[in-house]
């Protein structure tokens, strides 16, 4: 008798042990398999990655965020489908928005005016004086080139005519330049001004593009540097997920407005610039901010109409349609 209940008690704890190991191995698959992938976002190093440091730092198991030295690199991953978002320059979405048949839609504005004109020198004072001079920049086929052009006519100065402008192919090679040959007159977007007046003593800054633009194009036309995307078809699987990624940013960008020395290691954390400490003194002009699709959608389109009517190609030929802003879920 008392083997036999012996027997039953085994039987029964073995049952129990073996229904909740299956209840676990149930669980554990439900989990997995309602386990979200990663969002991958491609981001420019500079103010569009600043601006991601926070959300970076805290998010690592939703995102998978890398950092690239041009647009170019990240062109081909968008319109491959290798990314899901991306931090791009502002004239370059209407083209991927054309590129891929409307399968992009630009979700918010990220950095406003960031180019300034910078001198290795003193005789540059106002745009006027840029006549006859050679100008190194880079961005050629971006929207440095086309708001320098827009800004050069509206001054009465020919940009191929009545100066000489010499491209490079990064921000780094015209800084080096800068920094090496004086006399040198070049444009150049924050952070690299900072990083090149810690290393050039008598470097000017006698020109701040956006108060430029502004002049030239009237108050109500913002000068948008920079924008994000996400492809059409990831919204349309994961709208919600697409909006907590932009509450997180718009938190991550306030954070870096906020506390600059934490944000300037994370900077350096991050390899977005080598040194704290300067991302630090740079930040403040680096016009780092979010404002949704809806909220900019006005400046947009005048930014945008003022580029198309410099020069149509700088946004793909033709002003983007409704579809091309996103409305939020």
């Amino acid at each position: 008798m008392k083997k036999s209940v012996k027997m039953w008690i085994a039987a029964l704890t073995l049952m129990i042990l073996t229904l909740f190991a299956v209840g676990c191995g149930n669980k554990q698959s439900s989990e997995q398999s309602t386990k979200k992938e990663k969002i991958k976002i491609a981001a420019l190093k500079g103010p569009t990655g600043i601006g991601m440091v926070k959300l970076m730092d805290e998010n690592k198991e939703d995102y998978d965020i890398s950092m690239f030295d041009s647009p170019d690199q990240i062109v081909s991953k968008i319109v491959n489908g290798e990314i899901d978002g991306a931090a791009v320059p502002s004239n370059l979405v209407p083209i991927l928005y054309n590129k891929t048949k409307g399968n992009i839609q630009l979700v918010g504005i990220n950095t406003l005016g960031i180019l300034y004109v910078v001198e290795n020198g003193s005789t540059i004072k106002d745009i006027k004086d840029l006549k006859g001079k050679t100008i190194y920049a880079s961005g050629k086929g971006g929207t440095p080139e086309f708001v320098l052009n827009y800004i050069l006519k509206k001054s009465g100065i020919d940009p191929e005519k009545d100066v000489k402008i010499e491209y490079k192919g990064q921000h780094s090679d015209v800084a080096a330049l800068v920094a090496s040959q004086p006399g040198t007159i070049a444009v150049l977007p924050e952070p690299f001004v900072t990083t090149t007046k810690m290393k050039v003593n008598n470097l000017q800054v006698p020109i701040d593009l956006t108060k430029e633009w502004e002049k030239v194009s009237g108050a109500d036309s913002k000068l948008i540097m920079g924008t994000l995307v996400f492809k059409k078809d990831f919204i349309d699987k994961r709208g919600k997920d697409v909006d907590e990624f932009l509450t997180k940013y718009k938190n991550s960008v306030d954070f870096v407005n906020k506390n600059k020395p934490e944000a300037g290691k994370l900077v350096e954390k991050y390899g977005i610039m080598p040194k704290a400490k300067v991302a630090e003194m740079a930040i403040p002009k680096c016009n780092i901010v979010f404002i949704s699709a809806k909220d900019g959608k006005a400046s947009l389109n005048n930014f945008y109409k003022v580029l198309k009517e410099s020069d149509p190609k700088s946004i793909g030929g033709k002003m983007p349609d409704e579809n091309f802003y996103y409305k939020g879920n």
